[in-house]
């Protein structure tokens, strides 16, 4: 697991942690500002109109969904004596958009879709407060993102003219054609372009009939 993220919403220090690709926000770390603390989870969880959102989300999302299951606990929640806690819908039901985590990272955590309903059953403004958080640290992972993708072009490049020109004082010979010599500029070339791209330019024009230029200045 990646190490975890940050952010501040209010007076609360919130983790997100990246699970398969996926992020997930820390619920008991949204419970930090409200009096009742961590036990506000079991609370929101046990609330049948909870239940019936969870239901339509992993039906949507999960393909592992234990949907009869489901249909058994949303009957029991009509209840008193219902009890119901994360560990025990994950269990029941197959469930993905929630964890439960032990150690450094430890705590319930939520697909953003699940933390934002939390968040709003919480309270309407902590729920704001939290949806402009995320989306201001997805925004600057998007733009370091950008930029390390640059950097990465820019050094591609610059890697391609050194190679090409080391190729012209070291390997071709004076008394070929300027045909050859491309021949032998094309096939050191793509030798570059799989170690950074994955990829000779022939594979890659074959599978990007649709777009101008080459692998190196798209890319």
């Amino acid at each position: 697991m990646a190490k975890s993220r940050i952010i501040q919403v209010k007076d609360s220090t919130i983790k997100v942690i990246n699970q398969n690709e996926t992020d997930y926000i820390s619920l008991t770390d949204m419970t930090e500002g409200f009096r009742e603390g961590s036990g506000l989870i079991g609370k929101w969880i046990t609330n049948k109109n909870t239940l019936e959102y969870l239901g339509v989300w992993e039906n949507l999302k999960n393909e592992s969904f234990n949907y009869p299951e489901f249909e058994v606990i949303k009957n029991e929640s009509g209840v008193n004596r219902f009890v119901m806690s994360v560990g025990q819908w994950i269990e029941r039901t197959d469930a993905m958009g929630m964890i439960v985590k032990v150690g450094r990272y430890g705590g319930t955590y939520a697909h953003k879709d699940i933390a934002f309903h939390f968040a709003m059953w919480l309270s309407p403004e902590f729920q704001i407060y939290l949806i402009n958080e995320f989306q201001r640290l997805k925004d600057e992972e998007n733009d370091r993102n950008r930029l390390e993708w640059n950097l990465q072009r820019t050094l591609a490049k610059v890697n391609y003219h050194i190679h090409t020109d080391s190729i012209k004082e070291n390997l071709i010979p004076a008394e070929v054609t300027s045909k050859q010599a491309s021949f032998i500029y094309a096939n050191e070339a793509d030798i570059l372009n799989v170690a950074l791209f994955g990829m000779t330019a022939k594979e890659w024009r074959d599978t990007n009939p649709d777009k101008k230029g080459n692998i190196s200045s798209v890319h």
